[in-house]
């Protein structure tokens, strides 16, 4: 198992698989390395580095959570590009990781090549931020795969002609089986994290999209999305009209990225840094 140690001394694992460019994948926010799955096999061409953020999947938990902040993770990546030797890559963010990619943009721009954003921008709908207050950091009332892949229909709004096979593949991925029942992949501890920051005044997001002005761009954003509102997307495609953009029909926060309209969007955006 591929880890590295961040320089606060947790012990971070990585997955890094083929050759060519080199592409950091980051997750949502609760979500890990396995996230990228469907699309792994797209992504021919590519040295496809995928990270579990601190506190999730196989990383270890923080002592302290209130370093499960976009910073620290920022900064995790950036020791993660060093212990690998790469001054550069592109980087595939979905939701909380496309907002590290923007606070890259601001803070590190040149270990950038390019970013996607997947279903996120720097305006954030309300009515997206408290669905996922919703779950965060609680356990899930469901005691199996089984029914937890029967409820999910119900659960993702927006979501429409998934099949039954995908919604088994999420649940089995993003928890774990227990004598007690289904349990998160996840610290608990991330939702003080999450609400000690939403304790803050809110910052302009928007000069961390600006800061990508220079990089190959694309964005995807789920037709039904909750998150990433189309007034938003609007804004972010007229200040990068060279963008590549995808809006995905049938899904919400946030499309799996192996749909037809976001593979057309990630492959030109790729051509653009071949």
């Amino acid at each position: 198992m591929a880890t590295f140690t961040t320089s606060d001394g947790l012990s971070l694992y990585y997955d890094d698989r083929g050759e060519g460019l080199p592409l950091l994948c980051l997750s949502g926010l609760t979500r890990d390395s396995r996230d990228f799955e469907y699309v792994m096999p797209h992504l021919t061409g590519c040295r496809v580095i995928r990270l579990d953020y601190r506190g999730r999947g196989k990383s270890d938990f923080a002592e302290d959570a209130l370093s499960y902040t976009i910073p620290r993770e920022a900064l995790d990546v950036l020791e993660l590009l060093a212990h690998l030797g790469l001054a550069r890559v592109a980087v595939l963010g979905t939701s909380r990781g496309g907002l590290v990619a923007m606070a890259l943009a601001m803070g590190a721009p040149d270990a950038l090549i390019g970013v996607a954003l997947n279903d996120i921008g720097p305006a954030i709908a309300p009515a997206g931020l408290e669905v996922i207050m919703g779950y965060l950091g609680r356990q899930p009332v469901w005691k199996t795969y089984d029914e937890a892949a029967a409820a999910r229909p119900g659960v993702m709004a927006g979501f429409a002609n998934v099949p039954e096979r995908r919604w088994r593949a999420e649940v089995e991925k993003f928890y774990d089986q227990t004598d007690d029942g289904l349990r998160i992949t996840y610290d608990p501890k991330l939702r003080d994290a999450v609400i000690a920051a939403g304790a803050q005044p809110v910052p302009d997001l928007w000069p961390m999209f600006d800061a990508l002005e220079s990089k190959p761009l694309a964005l995807i954003r789920g037709a039904n999305s909750d998150l990433l509102s189309p007034e938003t997307l609007a804004e972010m495609q007229a200040r990068r009209p060279d963008a590549h953009v995808a809006v995905v029909p049938d899904r919400g926060h946030v499309p799996f990225l192996d749909e037809p309209e976001a593979l057309t969007a990630l492959g030109a955006w790729l051509k653009d840094m071949a």
